[in-house]
């Protein structure tokens, strides 16, 4: 039997080397061909390889001069006296909700009209939102309290107001000009240790990204390190122009590189109405909405697996008069269809207040529709 076994595995390593040896490609050496056993008389021709491009050389160093690079320092002095240190406290509670005071740092910069009106500061609504008082520093030193002049959650703006004279400013640049590649310098307060400055290029344009639920869009995207503290704080150009406020970072394991700046363009509209008016006016149905998913439809029972879950309701609000209740799933809002609360949300923001706009929507098993008209969002409550 082991004699058997033996032959059998001499014969499969044989196997085995021949599938491996013609499997292999081999350069073997040259050898001369025999001797023709003709009689033939015709001279044997070599072969000849021509050169395809005989005197081929690379480029001159002059063919394409290289740029200098930018002056970084005199960015930074331009820019850096208008950016100032936010601290905020607010109240905290713990698990045996005791109440502590809790201080978080930001940034922000300082902005004037034509008209001369000094004092206010723009900065990021995350920086603020929720704070029992705020304390701005300037860069020569002096510090003031703030005052909250006017929030936006949906673009994550806030525009504070300080009592103070000769102040440095900003100046504005068109972030509609920029270009993948143009150099970008951010600005502020990076772990609440001072004012500081990094510097990067512009990587992408026009980005829309997702932060708790809330769609940001028109974002400016920066591989300049940004850090916690940056929020608020400018993105210039190499002019010393501010093109973005600093508002995101992509946190995250093997990601780097990834911060995001609110546009300039897009934001002085919100930061005129936020100094006008202290918030933003906007068509408002009046819901509270919740993305639906097939985990969502099936933990509530719910006959539809995309939508809009309505899981609180304004009294007297449009989507009230209009006869949704808690419970319905918004499927269709004008010629939109709605898979998301991304979706309505948006919609909702396209649309003019005043203007009468028809809602499908499942209650139960059973699609209904009615029509609902857009109010003026209400002032935001202290």
């Amino acid at each position: 039997m082991l004699k058997k076994f033996r032959d059998l595995f001499i014969a499969l390593t044989l196997i085995s080397f021949t599938t491996v040896f013609c499997s292999c490609s081999f350069s073997l050496p040259w050898i001369p061909a025999p001797p023709s056993t003709n009689n033939s008389t015709e001279p044997i021709t070599e072969p000849s390889i021509e050169p395809t491009i005989p005197e081929w050389t690379f480029p001159s160093d002059n063919a394409h001069p290289a740029q200098p690079l930018p002056d970084i320092t005199s960015v930074v002095t331009e820019a850096m006296p208008s950016v100032v240190s936010v601290t905020t406290e607010m109240t905290v509670y713990d698990i045996f909700n005791e109440a502590h005071k809790q201080t978080a740092a930001g940034s922000g910069f300082l902005i004037h009209s034509e008209e001369g009106d000094e004092g206010y500061i723009v900065t990021n609504n995350h920086v603020v939102q929720g704070a029992k008082s705020v304390r701005v520093e300037l860069s020569d030193d002096r510090s003031f309290p703030a005052d909250v002049v006017g929030t936006d959650t949906l673009t994550d703006l806030a525009v504070l107001k300080i009592d103070a004279t000769e102040l440095p400013y900003a100046h504005l640049g068109n972030s509609d000009t920029l270009a993948i590649g143009d150099w970008a310098v951010a600005i502020g307060n990076a772990l609440g240790e001072g004012i500081s400055a990094t510097h990067g290029i512009i990587s992408r344009l026009d980005v829309e990204i997702s932060v708790h639920g809330n769609a940001l869009r028109g974002l400016i995207q920066t591989d300049a390190p940004i850090n916690p503290g940056n929020s608020g704080g400018p993105l210039v150009n190499i002019s010393g122009e501010v093109i973005g406020i600093t508002s995101v970072k992509m946190a995250a394991a093997g990601v780097e590189g990834m911060g995001y700046a609110i546009s300039i363009n897009s934001a002085k509209p919100i930061i005129k109405t936020l100094i006008e008016q202290g918030y933003v006016s906007r068509p408002w149905l009046g819901v509270a909405l919740y993305t639906v998913d097939p985990y969502v439809a099936a933990a509530n029972g719910l006959s539809v697996n995309e939508g809009a879950f309505v899981v609180e309701l304004v009294s007297g609000s449009p989507a009230d008069i209009a006869g949704l209740r808690e419970g319905d799933v918004i499927v269709r809002f004008g010629d939109k269809k709605i898979t998301n609360v991304d979706d309505i949300v948006q919609t909702i923001h396209n649309s003019q207040i005043g203007q009468k706009v028809e809602i499908t929507f499942f209650r139960g098993e059973s699609s209904k529709t009615v029509w609902a008209q857009l109010q003026e969002s209400p002032a935001p409550q202290d």
